[in-house]
């Protein structure tokens, strides 16, 4: 005759978590197909091993031409430019663009040497030869070489949830296969009276449900459910095929047969070949759960009736899942202040921004960059109606997955020692890469945590003079590293020295950048060592107006044959497979705010900057130095 068997002492719900949480419990990394690697979690940090986008592209359908040959183009009065043949996209252009010659281009074709923009083709006419209504400025539907993501650079972190635009990301740069973590979960329901959905149901029988919402409860979690058939309420049967899930699954979930009834076994299987920590927990609806091991595998004894068996499993299972694969619970929407002004164009736009401690900000580069959707948090609607949002305005934001917010937000010039200082810290780094100006921008509106920042002041001093410049009141700087910057050039090539570049084919960095200013304080000596004014000097130079936006993507121009020389850090150099000659070291400094310096992530960041592991692991052409970790207080009034 079946003995009844009362439940223990209800364990409280904060019991119940003590125990879970001492579960020896461990996610397992495995590589997966990247078709297969949606809702996973990273087991390994992923870098790029080329650039992207890898050749100079056009943005737009249009005509790629001189920009120079646009700057007196007006509606009423068009300029004319002769046409020397078409791009397609995927094909080589094979073609050299002269002065006053124009060449039409689609969209993401490769860019003909010589042409530094693309006009639009509705900001055009043919007739014989292409008239252009419009001017352009340099780069202007241009996307450059490596200018989205650069060999060598680590474009998602150990812990990354893989959803629609993190995949992109891998595909961009060419992975086939990823390294998730995963936590395999076996699922089994029992039950006299259960039968699978689509067959045929006799009196006293109920289709099988929670095998089949505890699946998909487990994927919502990160785990990797796997689905047993469902078993009759006899010991011999649940024993056995308990016994074989526990042989390939990390975690066992069992629905039915965990009450105290006279034909509800599952306690009496678990206790017997393992050990029952809880019988019954202290919540309605879910009471008669069990939480045990059993063949070496923890084990969750969930109620039979389906709202309580989910009610136990969002309580108590599913926090423990999504802390091994770290995949945690969202929200869709979410409402913050934006961070800087916004003007639209009248047209209905979704734009993409960043979320950091409810404060939104836009991530703009261009249609054409895959990480403009993995470095956005979401979006923001802007109806046609709407011209203007204000900086401190309330906007809703529609959240692409995982809101996530760091311990530190670094805005800045893009540098590969951040993510070795990331990983020194162990925290957890925003980065957005605006380049120095757009750094120091973001400590002045109260915005970033940290900027990093490199720009050379023709007296000779780095940084300093341009905080005082841009009115930044109550900061310090604090000293980085230093850079190796020099030419970048093929390794049969003749150049030598900086001097060597003037009567060399140029590709220069984008105004604005610390690069730039170097380049143009070294090319100031050389013309007033030749007696003549810059302006003369810079116009002589080839590609001199040919502006890259990253270091990557000089090398990628050099490396592809559209540069003879460029000038970059010695990191991206080595990445490339290129020559390197050095001309001068720069000073990489952090702008932070004085009311942050005591803050606990800001303290790991500045003990991990004069560390030794620091010194050891930066980037080849990166190297701490003397004044490393030098903290220089200054204010200025605003």
């Amino acid at each position: 005759m079946p003995v009844r068997k009362e439940f223990r002492k209800l364990a409280t719900r904060d019991e119940a978590r003590k125990i879970i949480n001492s579960l020896e419990i461990e996610p397992r990394s495995f590589e997966m197909e990247i078709e297969d690697a949606f809702g996973h979690i990273l087991a390994m940090d992923v870098v790029s091993q080329v650039d992207v986008p890898p050749f100079t592209r056009a943005t737009m359908d249009g005509y790629a031409v001189h920009a120079s040959d646009t700057y007196a183009a007006r509606e009423d009065r068009p300029i004319r430019l002769r046409i020397v043949g078409s791009i397609d996209a995927g094909k080589d252009p094979g073609i050299f663009l002269k002065k006053g010659e124009a060449a039409e281009i689609a969209t993401g074709a490769v860019m003909p040497e010589g042409a530094d923009s693309v006009v639009m083709v509705e900001y055009t006419h043919f007739d014989k030869d292409i008239f252009i209504h419009r001017p352009v400025s340099i780069n202007e539907n241009v996307m450059q070489a490596g200018s989205d993501i650069m060999a060598g650079e680590r474009v998602l972190r150990r812990g990354a949830y893989l959803g629609a635009p993190e995949i992109g990301v891998i595909c961009a740069i060419g992975k086939t296969k990823i390294s998730v973590f995963g936590l395999t979960v076996g699922i089994i329901s029992t039950g006299n009276e259960l039968k699978e959905p689509g067959c045929q149901l006799d009196a006293g029988e109920i289709y099988d449900v929670n095998s089949f919402s505890l699946s998909c409860a487990v994927s919502e979690c990160g785990g990797t459910p796997i689905r047993y058939k469902n078993v009759r309420d006899d010991e011999t049967d649940i024993k056995k095929a308990l016994n074989e899930i526990s042989k390939s699954c990390d975690l066992i979930l069992t629905s039915g047969s965990t009450s105290a009834g006279s034909g509800d076994v599952m306690y009496r299987i678990i206790e017997e070949n393992g050990v029952v920590f809880v019988h019954g927990i202290d919540i309605k609806p879910g009471k008669p759960a069990i939480i045990g091991k059993i063949f070496g595998k923890p084990v969750f004894g969930l109620p039979g009736y389906p709202a309580s068996s989910l009610t136990i499993f969002n309580e108590f299972v599913a926090p423990l899942i999504r802390e091994m694969t770290g995949k945690k619970r969202i929200n869709n929407k979410i409402h913050a202040r934006m961070a800087i002004r916004i003007r639209s164009d009248g047209r209905s736009q979704l734009l993409p921004v960043g979320l950091i401690r409810a404060i939104a900000y836009p991530i703009e580069k261009g249609s054409g960059a895959i990480t403009t959707l993995s470095e956005a948090d979401g979006f923001i609607e802007i109806p046609p109606t709407v011209e203007i949002i204000e900086a401190g305005d309330d906007v809703e934001v529609t959240l692409y997955g995982e809101l996530d917010n760091p311990d530190i937000f670094f805005v800045g010039s893009q540098c590969l020692g951040l993510d070795t200082l990331a990983d020194i810290t162990g925290l957890k780094m925003r980065i957005i890469n605006v380049g120095s100006s757009g750094g120091i921008s973001a400590i002045k509106n109260g915005i970033a945590d940290i900027a990093g920042v490199h720009l050379l002041d023709e007296s000779g001093v780095y940084n300093i003079p341009f905080l005082e410049k841009f009115g930044i009141s109550e900061a310090v700087l604090v000293k980085g590293y230093l850079r190796e910057q020099g030419l970048i050039i093929r390794k049969d090539s003749k150049i030598v020295k900086f001097e060597d570049l003037t009567n060399a084919r140029f590709i220069n960095r984008n105004t604005g950048s610390g690069t730039r200013v170097l380049t143009d304080l070294k090319l100031k000596e050389i013309a007033n060592q030749r007696e003549i004014s810059f302006e003369e000097l810079a116009n002589s130079i080839k590609g001199y107006h040919t502006e890259a936006k990253t270091h990557s993507a000089v090398a990628a121009a050099v490396k592809l044959g559209k540069a003879d020389v460029g000038v970059g850090i010695l990191t991206v150099a080595e990445l490339n497979g290129l020559k390197f000659i050095r001309i001068a070291d720069e000073e990489y400094d952090f702008v932070i705010p004085e009311r942050l310096m005591e803050n606990d992530g800001i303290k790991k960041f500045l003990e991990a900057l004069t560390s030794e592991e620091l010194r050891k692991n930066l980037p080849p052409g990166l190297k701490a130095y003397e004044r490393t970790g030098n903290i220089i207080s200054f204010k200025i009034q605003g």
